[in-house]
């Protein structure tokens, strides 16, 4: 008898503890905490399809985070009028001591079907995104950018973290259930005839 009850005590242990382990660790409660570092700089790189020195840099840089100094933001020239640019986004974490985490590849490789880059400008430019998640939801590291006729206007590049997918393609939808704004920019940008 002491024999049967000790293997049921094993017994129940073992199970209690298999139960322990696969239980989820997801409250309902989504504090978006993220497993990879912040990004501190964010570079979108416009290259012509037809010109490969027509190169435009668009950078924001904030080093100290929210709640020191503002960021910087630089555009290292005008676009060329109706014509059609590769983009490539770079997400880094720019540490004091000279290291660069590159995080937007953590986010390419191990969290992409929590992310989604946005890009609205009222600069006549039309921008797709070519690369998509695990789901082939859009993810926006990977781009096609087409300008029009001559103009200025604004740039504006977000990345929604945990946010609906799919979408109608607009950050409003992207938002409505749940998700938050990992950094939102805006860069001041001229498309000019050469």
């Amino acid at each position: 008898m002491k024999s049967n009850t000790i293997k049921l005590l094993a017994l129940f242990f073992v199970s209690s503890l298999a139960f322990t382990s696969c239980s989820s660790d997801d409250d309902g409660d989504h504090d978006h905490n993220h497993e990879h570092e912040e990004a501190n700089t964010l570079i979108y790189t416009l290259t012509n399809t037809t010109n490969a020195a027509d190169v435009v840099t668009l950078t924001f840089q904030d080093l100290d985070g929210e709640g020191g100094a503002d960021g910087t933001y630089t555009v290292s020239g005008p676009l060329t009028a109706n014509a059609s640019y590769t983009g490539i986004l770079q997400l880094l974490h720019e540490h004091e001591d000279g290291d660069i985490d590159d995080v937007g590849a953590e986010i390419a490789e191990d969290d992409a079907e929590d992310h989604e880059i946005f890009y609205i400008n009222n600069a006549g430019i039309t921008i797709n995104t070519t690369d998509v998640d695990g789901n082939g939801n859009p993810l926006g590291f990977i781009s096609t950018a087409n300008t029009g006729a001559i103009g200025t206007g604004q740039l504006t590049i977000a990345i929604i973290h945990e946010g609906k997918k799919p979408n109608d393609g607009t950050v409003a939808d992207a938002l409505s259930e749940d998700g938050t704004t990992d950094i939102e920019v805006s860069f001041d940008i001229a498309v000019e005839d050469f």
